[in-house]
C-alpha cells in the first residue's frame, strides 16, 4: 500500500483524459445502476428491536399487526359545532375515502368529550411504514370536503401526513443546508487557493463522489436495506471529507509546484504529492471506514444505513484522489506552465516578489502554536483540563427516542395532531399487551385482559372513561337518516372483532362517553386472532409519549399489571409495545451495545494509528485524543440542547435530554474525521523526521507545514455540519452541532496545542518502538518508470 498511491498517480498523470473520462463514466455507471436496481427499503420487521419487537412479530403473525391510520377532524370555523352540517360532512368524506384503494376502512365518527369535534378515522391499506407514501390522496380528499363545507373545518392528522410532512421538512432542509455550505465552501477555498479553476476542482470531486456513492447505496440496499437516513449522510459526510482530501492533496502539489521552481513537471508534481499526502488520505479514509463499521455491530437497521452510506462515500472519495484528481492537476499544472512567464512578468513589473515554496503559518497559527512551543507542559495541562471540563456536562447525559410528538409544529400535520390530541388525549398513546397461547386457552386470556384493562382503568396513569358530554342533540339526528340503530352498530362491531375498532365502517356517530351502548375511545379493547392463539389489548394512556407519565405507565404495566394478571397464565407469552415501549426498548437496545460498539472502536482507532507509523505509544495518543475531543463536544452537546437556555438562539424546543441515535453515531463518526487530522499531521512530522530533523524540529516543521491546511479543512467541515443546526428536526440540530463542534476542537485545540505539546515533550520516545530513521535524500523529477516516493 506505501507505493500504490504514487504508482496510481503516476498512470493518471500519463493517461489524464483517459483517467477523466473512466472517472466520470464510473459516477454515471454508478447512477444508472442504482437508478435501475432501485431503492430497497427497511420494512416494519426491520425496526423491530427488543420486548416492543418480539410484540410486534407476535402481532403480525396473528394478523393484528398495527395499521397506518389517519384522524380526519370535523369542527366549526366559528361558534359551536353544527352537528347536522357535521355529519354531513362525515358522510361525504366517507363516501369519498371508501372509494379510494389505498384505504382498507372507515371507522365510525366519533364526538369529543366537549360536543366540539367530530373524528372520523380511516385505516389505510398495506404496512405501516408505507402509510407516508399512500397518504396523499387522503388528504386531496380531506382538502375536497374542507372545500364542500366551507363553515367547517375539515383537516386531518395521523402517523402517515405526520411521517410525509417530516420528509417533505427534510428534503427542504437539506436543500436549505447545501445553499448555505455550497457557497460558504467555494468562498474559503477561494481564499486558501486564491484560484476559481483551484476552488473548483475540490467541490468538483466532492459533488462526484456524492452521485457515485447515492448510486452505489442504492445498490448496496438490495444486501442491507435502507432506512431512510443514508442518503442524508452521505451529502453531509461526502462534501466534507471529499473537500478534505482534495485540499490536502491540491495543497501539497502546490507545496512541491512551488519549491520546484518549474525544474519539475506536472507529472512529477503529481506524483510527489502522491506518494505523501496521496498515502495520508488513504490512512485516513480507511482509518474513517474500520471506525464507521463498528455501527454494524449495534445490530439496528438504521445504524447500519448510516454505516454503508459513510463507507460508500468515503471510500468513493479516497478513490477520486487517487484517481481522477492526479489527472486533473496535470491538464491544470500544464495549462499553468504555459501561463507562468506571464504571470511572473505581470509579478515583477508590480514588483511582487516570487512566491516561495515553504508554506507560511501566519500570524493566527503562530500565536496558537506559541504556547505549546515555548511551554508545552503548561499548555499541554491546561488544555486538558479545559476540554475535561467540557466533558463534565456529559456525564449528565439523558437519552429519549424522539416520536412525533417531538416533531416541529412548522409541518402542518403536527398542528393539527396537537388540536387532536387537545380533544381526544386517549389518543397520545396506546400500549399493546400481545399474548401468545393455545387455542384452547383463547378465552381464558381474553378474560385476563380485559381484567388487566380494569386494573388499567383504576391507575391514575393510564385514560379514563370520560364524563358524558352533554349535548342536546342525538347521534341519530346528527346523522340524519341512516337507517341504522347504536345497537346495530355495536352488533356490526363484534361481527369484526378480529380487525379491530379501527376498521369499523358504520358511519354512525358515536359518542365519546360511557354510554353502555358506545365504545369510548378511551376504553382498553381486546382484539384476537382467528385461530384464537393470538390476542392484543389496546390501552390508551392520556400523556404524550416522551412524558415521564408516558414512560411510568409502561414500567407499571410491565412490572405490576401484567403479572397480577396474564402473567399468572401458565404456558402463555406476554409482551408489550407500541410508541412509549417501542421508544424505550430501542433507547435499552443502543444502551446494551455501546460498550461493544465502544470498545471495538478504541481498539481499531489504536490498531490503525499503530500500523499507519509504527509506534505504540503514537496509537496511545491517538486514542486518548480522540476521546477527549468526542467527550468535549458530547458536552456542549448536552450542555446546549437538554437544557432550554439556548432554545431561542438556536431555535429549537428542547426536548429534556438527547436523541438516543446521536451519542453512538457521533462517537463513531468523530474518531473517524479526528484520524483525518491525526494522520495528516503526523505524517508531515514524520516526514520531517525521516528528512534528518531532530525531534523537537520535526515537530514544529510538521505543524507549521500543516497548520493552514488542517485549519482550512476544518473551516470546509464545520460549515458543512454547522449549516444542519439550522434545519427543523432537532435530531439533525444536535448533529450537526456536535459535529461541528467536535470538528473545530479537534483542529485547534487538539492538533495546534495538546498534540505538539505531548510530542514535544515524549521527543523520540513518541515514536517508540520505531527506530530512527537514517537521513533520506528528497527525490528529484523522477525518471521514466522510477517511483517519486518520499520517505
Amino acid at each position: 500500500m506505501r507505493h500504490l498511491p504514487a504508482r496510481m498517480a503516476r498512470w493518471s498523470a500519463r493517461h489524464a483524459g483517459r483517467a477523466i473520462a473512466g472517472w466520470f463514466a464510473f459516477v454515471v455507471l454508478c447512477l444508472v445502476a442504482g437508478i435501475s436496481l432501485g431503492t430497497n427499503e427497511a420494512t416494519t420487521e426491520d425496526f423491530w428491536v427488543g420486548e416492543a419487537g418480539r410484540a410486534e412479530a407476535t402481532a403480525t403473525e396473528g394478523g393484528l399487526e398495527r395499521s397506518p391510520t389517519e384522524r380526519i377532524m370535523i369542527r366549526a370555523r366559528s361558534g359551536e359545532l353544527d352537528m347536522a352540517a357535521a355529519g354531513a360532512a362525515a358522510r361525504d368524506l366517507t363516501e369519498r375515502m371508501r372509494g379510494l384503494p389505498e384505504v382498507e376502512s372507515v371507522a365510525a365518527p366519533v364526538r369529543s368529550k366537549d360536543g366540539e369535534v367530530l373524528l372520523v378515522s380511516v385505516v389505510l391499506d398495506g404496512p405501516e411504514l408505507e402509510g407516508k407514501e399512500n397518504v396523499v390522496p387522503l388528504l386531496e380528499q380531506t382538502a375536497a370536503v374542507g372545500a364542500d363545507h366551507p363553515d367547517l373545518v375539515v383537516e386531518e392528522t395521523g402517523s402517515p401526513a405526520i411521517s410525509k410532512g417530516v420528509n417533505d421538512q427534510r428534503d427542504e432542509d437539506l436543500a436549505l443546508s447545501e445553499r448555505i455550505s455550497l457557497p460558504v465552501t467555494l468562498i474559503t477555498l477561494l481564499i486558501v487557493f486564491g484560484s476559481v479553476i483551484m476552488a473548483g476542482v475540490p467541490l468538483l470531486l466532492a459533488l462526484s463522489s456524492i452521485a457515485a456513492a447515492i448510486g452505489l447505496s442504492m445498490v448496496a440496499s438490495h444486501v442491507m436495506p435502507d432506512a431512510g437516513v443514508g442518503t442524508n449522510l452521505i451529502l453531509l459526510i461526502g462534501l466534507a471529507v471529499g473537500v478534505d482530501y482534495t485540499l490536502f492533496y491540491l495543497k501539497r502539489e502546490r507545496e512541491e509546484r512551488a519549491r520546484a521552481g518549474g525544474r519539475l513537471s506536472p507529472e512529477a508534481l503529481v506524483e510527489l504529492a502522491a506518494a505523501t499526502a496521496g498515502r495520508a488520505i488513504v490512512i485516513s479514509g480507511l482509518a474513517v471506514i474500520v471506525s464507521t463499521a463498528t455501527l454494524y455491530l449495534a445490530t439496528d437497521v438504521i445504524f447500519s444505513s448510516l454505516a454503508t452510506g459513510t463507507i460508500l462515500v468515503v471510500a468513493v472519495a479516497v478513490a477520486s484522489s487517487l484517481t481522477v484528481l492526479p489527472a486533473l492537476l496535470v491538464v491544470i499544472g500544464r495549462r499553468a506552465d504555459r501561463l507562468a512567464p506571464r504571470r511572473a512578468a505581470r509579478r515583477a513589473r508590480r514588483g511582487k516578489p516570487a512566491r516561495s515554496g515553504k508554506p507560511e503559518t501566519g500570524r493566527v497559527f503562530g500565536a496558537l502554536l506559541r504556547p505549546a512551543r515555548t511551554r508545552p507542559a503548561l499548555t499541554l495541562c491546561l488544555s486538558v483540563l479545559v476540554m475535561l471540563g467540557l466533558t463534565v456536562p456529559a456525564l449528565g447525559l439523558k437519552l429519549i427516542d424522539p416520536g412525533k410528538d417531538t416533531f416541529s409544529r412548522d409541518i402542518p400535520a403536527m398542528r393539527v395532531y396537537d388540536r387532536l390530541t387537545a380533544s381526544f388525549p386517549e389518543l397520545f398513546v396506546t400500549h399493546e399487551v400481545v399474548t401468545r397461547s393455545t387455542p384452547e386457552q383463547a378465552a381464558q386470556v381474553r378474560r385476563a385482559l380485559e381484567d388487566l384493562g380494569r386494573r388499567a382503568q383504576a391507575d391514575p396513569l393510564f385514560a379514563r372513561a370520560p364524563k358524558k358530554a352533554e349535548s342536546g342533540e342525538s347521534a341519530e339526528d346528527a346523522m340524519g337518516a341512516s337507517g341504522e340503530s347504536a345497537e346495530d352498530a355495536m352488533g356490526a362491531e363484534d361481527a369484526k372483532g378480529a380487525q379491530g375498532p379501527e376498521n369499523r365502517t358504520n358511519p354512525q356517530i358515536r359518542e365519546n362517553s360511557t354510554d353502555p351502548r358506545t365504545t369510548a375511545l378511551s376504553e382498553p379493547r381486546v382484539r384476537t386472532s382467528a385461530d384464537g392463539r393470538i390476542s392484543v389489548l389496546e390501552l390508551p394512556v392520556s400523556h404524550p409519549a416522551p412524558s415521564a407519565e408516558a414512560i411510568e405507565s409502561l414500567s407499571r404495566l410491565r412490572q405490576d399489571h401484567i403479572p397480577a394478571t396474564v402473567g399468572r397464565l401458565s404456558g402463555v407469552e406476554t409482551a408489550v409495545s407500541g410508541d412509549v415501549a417501542r421508544g424505550r426498548d430501542y433507547v435499552s437496545h443502543e444502551s446494551d451495545k455501546l460498550p461493544l460498539v465502544l470498545g471495538f472502536l478504541l481498539l481499531m482507532t489504536f490498531l490503525m494509528t499503530v500500523w499507519a507509523f509504527r509506534s505504540v505509544v503514537l496509537g496511545a495518543i491517538g486514542v486518548v485524543l480522540n476521546l477527549l475531543s468526542a467527550g468535549a463536544s458530547l458536552g456542549l452537546l448536552v450542555l446546549v440542547f437538554q437544557g432550554t437556555w439556548a432554545e431561542g438562539l438556536l431555535a429549537f424546543d428542547s426536548l429534556g435530554a438527547i436523541a438516543s441515535r446521536v451519542p453512538l453515531f457521533l462517537v463513531v463518526i468523530l474518531f473517524g474525521l479526528s484520524m483525518d487530522y491525526q494522520v495528516f499531521v503526523v505524517s508531515r512530522i514524520q516526514e520531517a523526521r525521516q528528512n534528518g530533523m531532530p525531534a523537537r524540529e520535526a515537530v514544529l516543521e510538521g505543524i507549521n507545514q500543516s497548520a493552514k491546511v488542517v485549519t482550512s479543512a476544518a473551516i470546509v467541515m464545520v460549515t458543512v455540519f454547522g449549516a444542519f443546526v439550522a434545519l427543523h428536526l432537532t435530531e439533525m440540530k444536535q448533529m450537526g452541532f456536535c459535529l461541528a463542534v467536535a470538528v473545530l476542537l479537534d483542529a485547534v485545540v487538539i492538533r495546534l496545542m495538546v498534540l505538539p505539546s505531548v510530542l514535544l515533550l515524549l521527543g523520540e520516545r513518541a515514536w517508540w518502538p520505531a527506530r530512527r530513521p537514517r537521513r533520506t535524500v528528497r527525490a528529484q523529477e523522477p525518471a521514466a518508470g522510477a517511483s517519486a516516493e518520499v520517505g
